[in-house]
């Protein structure tokens, strides 16, 4: 993280020993590891394992772009139809249990679950002043890892306060989702009554970044007045629109009034192929990136998660938002003299929110090392989750759902002559196309659509009860001894 160092591999070190004997006991070698069980000895111990939890947030790369290419608002991309397997086939709807990037994103969600789990398991060893704030931020990583969990798998092992080892598979079995949206609501509610609403160190955790996580997970389990309350809290301040549109995107927009949780990344430290979630970098944005560029403003990358013409096309005329959101890399390149290479599936548009931008230091592989922050929630997701809840409550205020809509609409436009007076279920649409608006290229569409149930009419090859979730990765069921069921709808 830019701002939270990160020592890579600093968890694995800490959860191994070694310790070598040869028969007799005359030749013993001392453990060349800390002992985990040892440590925690003091706040610098505590300190050190909570950036190793927040580590595991920069492989969620790989969970925001592929929840593009999942939606209706992206196709894969890449250099041709064998290029990244396992996403081609997450754009087609025709992903199994055998999928790379699926695997990826379970085992580092529950890296992440586990590092966060092991400040927690440890939590009562050693006292210190503020050790109520690194416990409550290791409680919100939980419940953000087990949220993006429930988001893509559904049921998943749950574990609270303690690691998952290997050996525990043969004794552990996949928690139902609801219990495991219980946790994170606990844990989320303490993160939110704990931690301060500001924090001196950018990219820490706040009380407002909890309350609006909290919201959201509310709204994904149809809690619509649970939700409305919290993501009010969060609206209340201390955050606000930013004035203008397109420098969210920018580095001089990271860490903004606009910003409540910001994934923090930086081109510092790079990382190779063997090891993507190693980079320090924003993966995604050297993914998303043009093939084969040269000209001004942008650099090359590999032409994934590429935008299509319906999602361009769906913006009014005169909202601001469409070329900064996406570019229209034909007509960019016709005015500006750039030069490119199509890739596969090319639709002449790229996510301009996330591709590499010029003078970045890009070491290691340029590709892998972009230092763009992921904006994970913005305060006009915020304001477009609490209209929806509002709108959608058993009791609805649709004069406030109106209310933050309209926010949302007047920054877009620039004047109040397009706000949406509309009540009921036709706010409920124009909710839902607002979102699709003002979030597109950020990740959140797929889930979107499924937790509305506006999946199968929207997404080509999207089957009702299968590709609500995705599948089990088939290793993890295999390690289990073939315990676990796979989701509906996938053969092992």
């Amino acid at each position: 993280m830019k701002n939270i160092k990160i020592h890579l591999g600093f968890i694995a070190m800490l959860a191994s020993a070694m310790f070598v004997a040869c028969g007799d006991d005359f030749v013993e070698v001392d453990p060349i590891n800390e002992n985990s069980e040892d440590f925690f000895n003091s706040e610098e111990d505590y300190q050190d394992a909570l950036v190793g939890a927040y580590d595991l947030l920069q492989a969620t790369y790989l969970n925001v772009m592929i929840g593009e290419i999942a939606s209706d608002n992206a196709l894969s991309g890449g250099e041709s139809a064998t290029d990244s397997p396992g996403i081609q086939q997450i754009d087609n709807m025709t992903h199994t249990p055998v999928n790379q990037q699926l695997r990826d994103i379970w085992g580092w969600m529950f890296a992440g679950v586990n590092r966060a789990n092991y400040i927690l398991e440890f939590q009562d060893k050693t006292d210190f002043s503020g050790k109520d704030q690194v416990i409550a931020q290791a409680r919100f990583l939980r419940a953000y890892y087990y949220f993006e969990l429930v988001k893509w798998f559904g049921d998943v092992p749950l574990a609270v306060d303690q690691r998952l080892l290997f050996g525990d598979q043969f004794n552990i079995d996949r928690t139902p989702k609801a219990e495991v949206y219980a946790q994170i609501e606990q844990d989320l509610i303490f993160a939110a009554e704990t931690l301060p609403p500001t924090q001196a160190e950018q990219g820490r955790i706040t009380s407002g970044a909890a309350r609006a996580l909290l919201g959201k997970a509310y709204l994904y389990q149809d809690k619509f007045t649970e939700a409305a309350d919290a993501l009010d809290q969060v609206i209340a301040g201390p955050y606000d629109l930013v004035q203008d549109y397109s420098t969210i995107f920018e580095l001089e927009g990271e860490n903004s009034v606009e910003s409540v949780f910001e994934v923090q990344y930086t081109d510092k430290e790079g990382a190779g192929f063997g090891c993507l979630q190693c980079s320090e970098g924003n993966v995604a944005v050297g993914f998303n990136g043009i093939r084969n560029y040269s000209g001004p403003l942008f650099d090359s990358g590999f032409s994934f998660n590429v935008p299509v013409q319906e999602a361009y096309d769906a913006f009014e005329p005169g909202d601001t938002r469409r070329d900064i959101a996406i570019l229209n890399i034909e007509e960019f390149a016709a005015a500006n003299g750039a030069t490119y290479n199509e890739g596969y599936k090319h639709t002449g548009f790229y996510n301009r929110k996330y591709i590499a931008r010029k003078g970045d230091a890009n070491l290691g592989d340029a590709n892998l090392t972009n230092p763009n922050n992921y904006r994970s929630i913005r305060f006009a997701d915020v304001l477009l989750m609490a209209a929806e809840a509002h709108n959608r409550k058993a009791n609805p205020n649709d004069g406030l759902a109106q209310q933050y809509l309209n926010r949302v609409r007047r920054r877009a436009f620039g004047d109040t002559d397009h706000d949406i007076t509309a009540s009921g279920a036709a706010l409920t649409d124009f909710i839902y196309a607002e979102r699709r608006l003002e979030l597109v290229g950020e990740g959140h569409r797929f889930f979107d659509l499924v937790r509305t149930g506006r999946a199968a009419q929207n997404i080509d090859g999207f089957s009702t009860g299968k590709n609500e979730v995705f599948p089990i990765p088939v290793i993890e069921i295999e390690l289990t001894g073939n315990r676990w069921e796979q989701n509906q709808g996938y053969t092992n």
